[in-house]
């Protein structure tokens, strides 16, 4: 049978292109445009039609093949699966629905940990109000490399959870817009020449490659174990491909929820001295107390250890702060100052009446809570499962019984009206990922909605499809 000319357009879709390119196929078979027992073009003939890398092919081929879409025949080619009956709107995934008639919510979205309003918006409002009776003249100028020391000395109580305040003061830190951005100024203060090295962990927070590939860095990916980052593969990797920066997330490793200990936390210090790698630490999440010193703390000549607010009391405001090394806090604020000329006045005005009114740490305590209710309702729904999770964190890390695939859970779950992120998301290119999906608590998800959601998902993991290839 010759190959088909299909050629898919993805400019439309988002996320990865190899997820794409498998949305695509779904929905070419289910169009009719992609027949049963259809050849597919070879990986570098479609690579080459569609601009992508032949690995970004193969590994949608290789998602399609693993939800039966496709057929790989060795010597032969890949084909549109002709044994499986074709999926869609007439052709359901499962014979009869799931879905409890009375539980229409629409489509939940547990993909993102939203916050839930627990005062924010009030006392945004009252502190805002407040500044604008304060508006004078500092508002028609530049916000300046030291304009904002004085929010940055009301935000130095914020690390006391983590070890890391008694042995920081305001000039260690650099104010950025949101955790992303800390993440791209450190990167653009310490990489050097045309391809530095940034190593990863293997499952990682996207926003990593994200920033590495704005800054023209390649990433490598090193191994996770039960504890976070493997400090054997760092020097691996550090002695086959060199690297400049090591990222990772030693309190909340997202999204496998691990926390590295002590023990592990110095071992991996001694690999970044030995190689003398820079240490982005990510502390986005703010996990709850665990009585662990930062990285920061630790090794406070190299850690830059990046939080924000995002997680805790407000996405909307992009408030970020980057703990810089010792005496490099002017470096980064310069490096901020030459990227947006620092954060604008408003912002720093509304965050510094935020915390010393008390308002900031006490939504934080309030935010926590009703995700510790939630992660409470979620465990109690998946105490059969194999799932990983941490008091206070607000997202769990579900893998898959025997019977689901990641990618085939996921896409039933939306058709179900429940949003996840499938392990795929978290990995770096060509590696490989675990059969697992990560669920958020979505605290802005009213309270009974969001059980019906996580009941919804329970009655799928008891039921796979009896014809799903394993």
């Amino acid at each position: 049978m010759p190959d088909t000319s299909w050629k898919p357009d993805l400019s439309q879709l988002n996320g990865p292109k190899y997820l794409s390119l498998v949305r695509a196929l779904r929905e070419g078979v289910r169009r009719g445009d992609l027949a049963p027992g259809a050849r597919l073009p070879t990986v570098r003939d479609l690579a080459w039609r569609l601009g992508v890398t032949p690995g970004t092919v193969a590994r949608a081929y290789q998602v399609a093949t693993q939800e039966g879409l496709l057929e790989a025949a060795v010597g032969r080619g890949t084909f549109v699966a002709t044994q499986l009956r074709r999926l869609g709107p007439t052709e359901p995934l499962y014979r009869q629905p799931l879905t409890d008639p009375n539980d229409d919510d629409g489509v939940v979205d547990l993909r993102s940990p939203q916050l839930p309003d627990v005062g924010q918006t009030a006392a945004l409002a009252r502190v805002m109000a407040e500044a604008a009776q304060e508006v004078g003249s500092k508002y028609l100028e530049y916000p300046g490399l030291r304009r904002d020391r004085d929010c940055r000395e009301a935000v130095l109580d914020w690390f006391m959870h983590c070890s890391v305040r008694p042995m920081i003061d305001a000039d260690d830190l650099v104010l950025t817009l949101g955790g992303q951005n800390g993440i791209n100024i450190v990167m653009q203060c310490c990489l050097r020449g045309d391809r530095p090295v940034v190593l990863c962990e293997e499952l990682a927070y996207p926003g990593f490659r994200h920033a590495a590939r704005l800054n023209r860095a390649e990433v490598v990916p090193v191994a996770l174990d039960e504890q976070g980052m493997v400090p054997e593969a760092l020097d691996a990797a550090c002695r086959r491909h060199g690297g400049q920066m090591v990222c990772v997330t030693p309190d909340a490793q997202n999204p496998t929820t691990v926390r590295m200990g002590h023990e592990r936390r110095m071992a991996l210090i001694e690999v970044a001295r030995r190689h003398d790698l820079q240490i982005i630490e990510d502390d986005c999440y703010t996990a709850p107390v665990s009585g662990l010193d930062s990285l920061r703390a630790l090794a406070p000549e190299r850690a830059w250890h990046v939080t924000s607010l995002s997680k805790t009391i407000s996405a909307g405001m992009r408030f970020g702060i980057v703990v810089a090394p010792e005496g490099m806090g002017e470096a980064g604020r310069l490096t901020a100052q030459h990227s947006y000329f620092g954060l604008p006045r408003p912002v720093t005005d509304i965050i510094t009446r935020l915390f010393r009114s008390g308002d900031a740490m006490r939504l934080r305590q309030a935010a926590q809570e009703v995700m510790s209710r939630r992660l409470q309702m979620v465990v109690q729904s998946f105490g059969d499962q194999d799932i990983a999770w941490q008091p206070g964190l607000s997202f769990v890390w579900l893998k898959m019984p025997v019977g689901w695939r990641a990618s085939t859970f996921t896409r039933v779950a939306e058709a179900e009206g429940v949003l996840l992120r499938s392990a795929d998301e978290y990995v770096l290119q060509d590696g490989h990922a675990p059969n697992a999906v990560r669920i958020a608590l979505a605290g802005g998800v009213p309270e009974e909605r969001f059980q019906r959601a996580i009941a919804r998902l329970g009655r799928l993991l008891e039921r796979p499809p009896g014809d799903l290839p394993v």
